[in-house]
């Protein structure tokens, strides 16, 4: 049983809370995107630069990557459902807030600066990359959003 001291920003059930929810969302993003664009509508790999076969190897490797954090989010949940210490809304406000920064930063360091892969191989790419960015800012400031309202003492428990 935790008390209200031991759940505080700054204290380690506070900081589990979100590093369980980051995990979460990091490997359930990079989850969605390597399923959805990777492997169903073919539209890149995790890195284009080279051949096929390499494009497939990456995007193994990425998709172990992506269910590793999810898991390890998943683990860190448990935890915290045992202890009696899951702040819900901190929880899915780290989830959300990881994952637009991994959306974010897959749509700016990896697709234009790295240039490792585009989101999409289309004449007007900046359509995809406008929605995909946009997605990810979203994602963030909900997520945000979440995060400092459970601050302020509306973190919803969980028993």
């Amino acid at each position: 049983m935790t008390t209200a001291s031991t759940n505080m920003p700054g204290t380690r059930i506070y900081n589990r809370n979100l590093w369980s929810g980051a995990l979460f969302g990091l490997g359930m993003v990079a989850f969605i995107d390597e399923t959805l664009f990777h492997q169903l509508l073919h539209w890149h790999h995790f890195y284009d630069k080279s051949t096929t076969g390499l494009g497939l190897v990456s995007d193994g490797l990425f998709h172990a990557f992506s269910w590793i954090a999810t898991i390890g989010g998943l683990f860190l949940l448990a935890d915290l459902r045992r202890k009696n210490a899951l702040s819900i809304r901190r929880w899915l406000g780290a989830s959300q807030f990881a994952g637009g920064m991994f959306q974010l930063y897959d749509g700016t360091i990896q697709h234009k600066w790295m240039k490792l892969h585009q989101i999409r191989y289309v004449d007007h790419v900046f359509i995809y990359d406008l929605i995909w960015n946009l997605a990810a800012c979203l994602m963030i400031l909900m997520g945000l959003f979440q995060i400092v309202k459970a601050r302020n003492g509306q973190a919803g428990r969980i028993a």
